[in-house]
């Protein structure tokens, strides 16, 4: 029996694959030369059922669609060599990529101003970020109300020189040659907005130390 969020997501497949067939096409002459089209189409295909079974709007899932699908053949075409990366690449992980995560990815991208390329991902997403968690970062002045959880995927792991843990357990796959940390901070769902306002300057603290070491030893330090 099928269940309610497998229907909606084969009808929206139903319903977007003209959108999606355009974007396949968009990305397929992006990433010429690097992919086949067949791959560029499955990867959208792929990345759109994987967010349609989570998300609470559908309205957005097209652009975000693309956002995922590009990213994730960025990730496929680094890890196999097809294109190089000039600078580190971190992926942060959590359950539901909805508070931890993505507070350490936005304030480490804040931090390195590109230096360091960052990603974050969950084994289990959620449908939107916590509210508390968006409004901890816009009191920063970082406005993550349009940022979407995604689900961990083996082509992100793979790209990554430094995977941070945060509750997860062993869902991530261990790769050999990459820097591997497991974060033990408290989730900041459910939480009130103080002690969400703690986890974050927790955070902060390691994403700072955590750039320090990375930018010391990169190639592209000052």
């Amino acid at each position: 029996m099928m269940t309610e969020s497998f229907k909606k997501t084969v009808l929206g497949l139903q319903d977007n694959t003209e959108v999606l067939q355009r974007i396949g096409d968009r990305l397929a002459d992006r990433f010429a030369g690097i992919f086949a089209a067949e791959t560029v189409e499955r990867y959208v295909f792929e990345s759109y059922t994987a967010l349609a079974r989570t998300a609470k709007i559908s309205t957005y899932l097209p652009s975000t669609t693309e956002h995922f699908a590009t990213d994730r053949l960025n990730a496929l075409a680094k890890s196999k060599g097809a294109v190089e990366s000039e600078v580190p690449e971190v992926l942060f992980v959590c359950v539901q990529n909805s508070g931890r995560s993505q507070l350490a990815a936005a304030l480490l991208n804040v931090e390195a101003k590109g230096r360091i390329r960052v990603r974050s991902a969950g084994s289990l997403p959620a449908g939107a970020l916590d509210p508390n968690v968006i409004e901890a970062m816009a009191e920063m002045g970082l406005n993550l109300s349009n940022i979407y959880p995604k689900p961990l995927t083996d082509d992100v792991v793979r790209a990554s020189d430094v995977v941070i843990t945060m509750g997860c357990g062993d869902s991530c796959p261990i790769y050999p040659g990459k820097r591997y940390e497991d974060w033990n901070l408290t989730d900041p769902s459910g939480q009130p907005l103080e002690t969400v306002r703690i986890i974050r300057d927790e955070i902060h603290h390691r994403v700072r130390k955590l750039y320090a070491e990375l930018t010391a030893s990169s190639p592209c330090s000052p």
